[in-house]
């Protein structure tokens, strides 16, 4: 009962800015554009990328990954939540993002979020790991919701491996039931390997 509101206080905090849509903002005032009408049409930082390139593409990034960081950040590192009060927490940032308020309960594919909360509970060890598998498998298969799968298996094996936590596994799971479900069009498909392109 001691962490019940901590608990409470933390998850709610972590939906509510988890569910600022950064990117569409990012897109509105710094490029003057609705980033949602650009590549999938999702209010994700990807889409800041094709809309205006690199650098807003960094801003937007960078801010949907640090509302998934500073809510884990603060309640386990500075206010001391522990055990499995750390669940609802973890996944609330990336439950915001994917249905936020503030685009009628609609919202992007949660992976910054998601990669973000790893960073609040385990500072550098599963954020290294998780972000080498994507890239890895991100430069092999289409489309990009298998490269994401493969990479939560990744990092499954890493936590069984290396990690002696239950929380952690009850953190995963949660955000796998998610991300898979934010990525179900793409599982509908079949993967392939990319091809490569040939230099003339």
């Amino acid at each position: 009962m001691t962490q019940l509101l901590p608990t409470l206080f933390w998850t709610l905090f972590g939906f509510a800015l988890g569910a600022l849509p950064f990117s569409v903002w990012v897109g509105k005032l710094v490029l003057g554009k609705d980033i949602r009408q650009f590549g999938d049409k999702n209010p994700g930082a990807t889409n800041v990328l094709r809309a205006g390139g690199p650098l807003p593409f960094v801003l937007a990034l960078m801010l949907d990954i640090s509302k998934g960081a500073l809510p884990l950040g603060l309640a386990v590192h500075i206010f001391g939540v522990e055990g499995w009060s750390i669940v609802p927490i973890a996944l609330a940032p990336p439950l915001g993002h994917t249905f936020s308020p503030f685009l009628n309960w609609r919202g992007g594919k949660a992976i910054a979020a998601a990669f973000g909360v790893w960073i609040g509970i385990t500072i550098w060890t599963m954020p290294l790991i998780s972000l080498s598998l994507l890239v890895v498998f991100s430069l092999l298969i289409t489309p990009s919701g298998w490269a994401v799968l493969l990479a939560l298996t990744g990092m499954l094996l890493a936590l069984l491996l290396w990690f002696d936590d239950p929380v952690l596994l009850g953190v995963w799971a949660g955000h796998f039931l998610l991300l898979v479900w934010n990525h179900r069009a793409d599982l509908a498909k079949r993967p392939s390997l990319r091809q490569r392109k040939k230099i003339t």
